[in-house]
């Protein structure tokens, strides 16, 4: 589990693709490294992956055919920045909100806007994952714990204000209009949709007695 809070953004020094794996290796400073070791969970642009090796200051990483193809992972070439963030600790302060590491689905970079401290994104996603993601509710975008700034239903985007600091230390500062993303739903908000989802479908007598007031 994670929180969503970044620690910081560094290059994929190494890459090796091999019979449906991506081998990936990611220099990483004193400070991510304490304590680490094999078989850890770290979130790179928000997919939870496991340590498979640590040669130094070199950490790698294993993602399979599968992960590559329903994330952005799939895209990195060395030189890449990437956002890291390690497994939450019990008695740490919780910053942003528990984020699982498992990406729902990509979205796209539709339209960029710069104004005074901050910079605006706005997403296109899916119209299957629109439905989770809620006016001032959260998301996790490449790993990232975001609060919906304004949403559309209609063309099923969402706008993101990023500060300074956060274009600074992530990845994000470096985005352009077309690029890829990685989005994690609220799990809460997804369980609550899920639910009255279901219980509707399954009540349709309760959906009469709405309409009629």
């Amino acid at each position: 589990m994670f929180t969503g809070i970044v620690q910081g953004s560094f290059a994929v020094s190494s890459l090796l693709s091999e019979n449906g794996i991506a081998r990936i290796g990611i220099v990483l400073p004193d400070k991510l490294r304490q304590d680490l070791e094999i078989g850890a969970s770290v979130a790179i642009d928000g997919v939870c992956l496991t340590v498979t090796a640590i040669d130094e200051d070199l950490v790698c990483f294993d993602a399979i055919d599968q992960t590559l193809k329903v994330t952005t992972l799939g895209e990195l070439r060395e030189g890449s920045k990437v956002n890291v963030e390690r497994s939450f600790k019990q008695g740490v302060e919780v910053g942003g909100h528990i984020v699982s590491g498992h990406i729902d689905d990509t979205a796209k970079i539709v339209d960029i806007i710069d104004t005074d401290n901050n910079r605006t994104f706005t997403y296109k996603v899916s119209s299957a994952i629109a439905k989770y993601i809620l006016d001032k509710g959260f998301v996790a975008v490449n790993g990232c714990s975001l609060t919906v700034a304004r949403i559309n239903k209609v063309a099923d985007t969402f706008d993101i204000c990023y500060i300074p600091e956060t274009l600074r230390v992530t990845t994000h500062g470096d985005k352009e209009i077309g690029d890829l993303v990685n989005i994690e739903v609220d799990r809460q908000t997804q369980a609550i949709v899920d639910t009255v989802e279901r219980i509707l479908r399954d009540n349709p007598q309760m959906i009469k007695d709405i309409l009629r007031g």
